[in-house]
């Protein structure tokens, strides 16, 4: 199995969802495939949502709502992670970028009815507050690029701070850096080169330029959240508290 998602045969990875101890709602492609740069020897990043039965969400005994198993499908590294819908939901709810990617995310590898009403809730879920969670996030991974002077965070530092600027104006969540305009115009020979290997170090720009193009995308996600016509709060909760009571009972 090619690691290259626009490749893969997903019915290698549908065959691994009935194992699941819980119904899935959805579980989508997420990390490096989904911002568009993987790398050779790139893990796969599943993420998703199951749904607990209501006879381990009102007793003293509550289930997981948290999963994560790994396992290895033809030499490639594959990783699931998901959710109880409940916890999801809240996360959907808080200025948390990273879960609205995965709801959204185009590359589907498990869906269900629920996954599209949750894909038609999360436009309600996107606030201006959100620029919030990708300016940290942008932080977060260039301090982790002085450490190593890699490009993978280097590449995520861009990726996140297009992303939010792009929320910022458009209210579209677009995760794949290839998708997102503005920024420096040697990033596609850094995307190019860390395709060959998931942890190559830097060989390009100065040092000088690069930090000169991260705070001006800095200041440009600023400028965006300020003049932003997103809504300061979410209007989705009472279409969750729905779907998760329905959900919750059928199940």
């Amino acid at each position: 199995m090619t690691r290259d998602m626009r490749q893969l045969d997903y019915t290698e990875l549908r065959t691994i969802m009935g194992d699941q101890p819980y119904p899935l709602l959805f579980a989508t492609v997420s990390g490096a495939h989904l911002y568009g740069f993987p790398s050779r020897d790139s893990d796969v990043d599943l993420r998703g949502v199951h749904v607990l039965p209501a006879t381990e969400v009102v007793g003293l005994r509550h289930g997981p709502e948290t999963l994560d198993r790994t396992w290895f499908e033809n030499e490639a590294e594959v990783d699931l992670v998901t959710h109880d819908l409940a916890k999801f939901a809240r996360l959907m709810l808080r200025r948390n970028g990273y879960v609205l990617e995965q709801v959204l995310s185009p590359l589907v590898v498990f869906s269900t009815p629920e996954h599209a009403e949750l894909v038609a809730l999360a436009k309600g879920c996107i606030t201006k507050w959100h620029a919030h969670h990708y300016r940290g996030f942008a932080r977060t991974q260039w301090e982790f690029f002085e450490k190593k002077r890699e490009l993978k965070p280097l590449l995520y530092t861009f990726r996140v701070l297009l992303t939010g600027i792009n929320l910022m104006r458009t209210g579209v969540v677009q995760a794949d850096l290839r998708e997102l305009a503005g920024g420096p115009s040697y990033l596609p020979e850094l995307m190019a080169a860390k395709a060959e290997a998931e942890h190559a170090p830097l060989e390009g720009p100065s040092g000088e330029r690069l930090v000169e193009d991260v705070r001006r995308l800095q200041a440009v996600l600023d400028e965006a959240e300020a003049g932003s016509g997103l809504p300061d709060r979410p209007a989705a909760e009472a279409g969750l508290h729905d779907l998760l009571v329905r959900v919750r009972l059928s199940r």
